[in-house]
């Protein structure tokens, strides 16, 4: 049998895909889009700080204004490094500070003039040591002539003091829904993507809270379960995101109603068999809790929303999920036997 010669093209994920290719695309971070595009008229602007939730355009922003400022030049004139994989003081005295220290000149292409100066992209700088925080530091301030720099990070209070103060910060807001629920029909319609209803997507960006990026993530892998001749369904979101089951979170609540730690111990082995993800169902207790299912007061409220927040911190740092998710418990115990 002969092989067809039609070639497909690159298969590309489509967070990269539908990625922002203009900082005009980028969506409700009006006071970044602003300044940044009176920057593109100006061909300058200073060292940048974006900060806030994941999934809400801070990287896709930096790049498109890179792509737009120096189009063809862009590989030879932007350095993107991902900090929470190099973070280390040597990776800064060996990467960053020789891409700042090399020259670059004012060109004309296309029409237009490429800025005289390159940019440095530190995504998720958060994870940096205190130690190489405080040699880009002295980079910065260095090569401030030849060099622009855009920190990016979830959390700024992890970003020393000397490189805020140099930078204009920016905070990147949660997405309204409304905008992700219009880019994820728009992803429908161009992929062909059947849905049972359209409350499916409204599941899905529940569950992705704000975060883009984590809902076409979804959507794509549900597609894929899926393929183009079936409807993608509630189950399906549910299962594809590791969404616990209502349920599950309920029994949890009830082991501890009944002020048993050993309850609450052998719930959360059953949890671990399963395949749950503690930080999940951390997460779903903190709705739990808020929502009207449950008649806590205010005092043994602020016990759990602590016990919560403590754990849902430790787990970020690496921290065991049983343990963590036990303490949760404990703490509800507590809390209820207070009333």
């Amino acid at each position: 049998m002969a092989m067809s010669d039609k070639r497909e093209g690159p298969i590309v994920p489509w967070v990269e895909k539908y990625r922002p290719k203009s900082v005009e695309e980028v969506v409700f971070q009006e006071e970044a889009v602003n300044v940044l595009r009176e920057c593109l008229k100006g061909g300058d602007f200073p060292n940048l700080l974006f900060y806030g939730p994941p999934g809400t355009g801070k990287t896709s922003t930096i790049l498109a204004l890179a792509r737009e400022m120096f189009k063809d030049m862009f590989p030879q004139r932007v350095l993107e490094l991902n900090a929470s994989d190099e973070r280390g003081i040597q990776v800064i005295r060996e990467k960053v500070k020789r891409f700042a220290q090399q020259t670059a000149a004012s060109q004309k292409i296309g029409g237009g003039t490429i800025p005289p100066f390159k940019i440095i992209i530190l995504d998720e700088a958060d994870s940096m040591t205190h130690g190489a925080q405080a040699c880009l530091r002295r980079v910065m301030e260095k090569e401030c002539k030849s060099t622009r720099f855009c920190i990016i990070c979830n959390y700024i209070s992890r970003i020393i003091d000397p490189i805020v103060s140099r930078c204009s910060k920016f905070r990147f807001k949660p997405l309204h829904p409304d905008l992700v629920l219009g880019k994820l029909q728009e992803i429908c319609e161009k992929e062909q993507i059947q849905l049972t209803d359209v409350g499916v997507l409204n599941e899905l960006i529940r569950i992705s809270d704000g975060d883009l990026r984590k809902a076409i993530t979804f959507l794509q892998t549900a597609f894929r379960l899926k393929g183009k001749e079936s409807k993608v369904t509630f189950d399906d979101v549910r299962e594809i995101t590791g969404y616990i089951p209502e349920k599950v979170v309920t029994d949890f609540m009830s082991a501890c109603e009944k002020h048993s730690y050993e309850k609450v111990e052998d719930f959360l082995d059953d949890l671990v068999a399963e395949g749950y993800s503690a930080s999940q169902l951390i997460t779903q207790i903190h709705d739990w809790v808020l929502s009207d299912n449950c008649s806590f007061t205010d005092t043994q409220l602020a016990r759990i929303m602590e016990a919560i927040a403590v754990a849902d911190h430790r787990l970020l740092e690496g921290a065991n999920e049983f343990v963590q998710t036990f303490q949760v418990g404990s703490e509800i115990i507590q809390a209820l036997r207070q009333a």
